[in-house]
């Protein structure tokens, strides 16, 4: 199996356990605070993967070197996933999905700042659909809606935590100086936790941990294991290998999950019109996964 097949493979397992976050996080959001909920989840992975990387070889002296380069991915990640649950307060699962296949669009643009990553014809085409597909169902299928710009305030706060995910995409390979994934991703992961424990530090305080109810407990598992601790090391091993459009391409899966999952949990599913918009965003990954991409920068180019 070649380097790029496995980076596919990585974002695909990618999608489906990110999916979880959204309908897990919009049960549990309304009873803890977003810092203080990301904290103990950042914490938790790290310990986690602090454990794996010391099964696996341990931390390298040479991944010490220039720590400011995990503070500053972990920003944008901290960033990401606070504004993420804040928005889950108030937006629906699936449309929130479909703000974050907006990213890809954004990680282009992103990838040829920091990396000079060109696109071809037909992955700007790719990228042009699913963008339309993804306001689409961020609109409810509603024509009206759309062109009096009605977006949910849920919506609006997680786009910017969605431009900051996008930045993390290019500065992955742009940053990292050869260590293995799981090393860089440890180095970002506590780097996040220490942010997080200093400025989520009244959330922490002021939350009683005692009364929280069991799906709070059960999303900070959740997030922690799965949502962190396995998709960063997923994400960080898929963006040495891939052009981070086609990393963020997966993103474009996401709705679709999101709706089996809430299948699943027998939540209520959105209206039919709204898989129009699924559909188109699923069509937009087709384009984007064939193989005549050309990319320049460090990524490696799919051929």
């Amino acid at each position: 199996m070649t380097e790029a097949r496995r980076g596919h493979l990585a974002m695909l397992a990618f999608s489906a356990l990110v999916a979880g976050s959204f309908s897990l996080g919009s049960m549990a959001a309304p009873h803890i605070a977003p810092d203080a909920l990301n904290a103990v989840r950042f914490v938790i992975a790290a310990v986690i993967l602090a454990i794996l990387v010391a099964a696996t070889g341990g931390m390298d002296r040479s991944a010490l070197r220039a720590p400011w380069r995990y503070v500053v991915l972990a920003l944008f990640l901290v960033a990401y996933f606070v504004l993420m649950f804040e928005g889950l307060k108030t937006g629906a699962p699936v449309s929130m999905a479909a703000v974050f296949t907006l990213t890809p669009l954004m990680a282009a643009g992103f990838g040829w700042l920091l990396l000079r990553q060109v696109l071809t014809g037909r992955m700007a085409l790719a990228l042009g659909i699913g963008g339309v597909g993804a306001l689409w169902v961020i609109f409810r299928a509603d024509l009206s809606a759309f062109l009096a710009f009605v977006i949910g305030r849920g919506e609006m706060i997680y786009f910017l935590g969605c431009v900051a995910h996008a930045v993390y995409a290019p500065l992955v390979p742009k940053l990292n100086r050869g260590e293995r994934p799981s090393v860089f991703t440890l180095g970002v992961l506590i780097a996040g936790a220490i942010l997080l424990l200093i400025f989520g530090f009244p959330s922490l305080r002021a939350t009683d941990w005692s009364t929280l109810p069991p799906i709070v407990w059960i999303t900070i598992a959740y997030t922690a294991v799965f949502a962190s601790a396995l998709t960063f090391l997923l994400l960080q091993y898929a963006s040495l290998r891939l052009p981070s459009a086609k990393v963020m391409a997966y993103t474009y899966l996401t709705p679709s999950w999101v709706i089996l999952w809430e299948m699943a949990l027998g939540r209520p599913l959105p209206p039919g019109l709204i898989l129009v918009g699924v559909a188109m965003t699923m069509g937009a990954l087709a384009l984007l996964l064939k193989d005549d991409s050309q990319v320049r920068g460090r990524a490696i180019s799919e051929r």
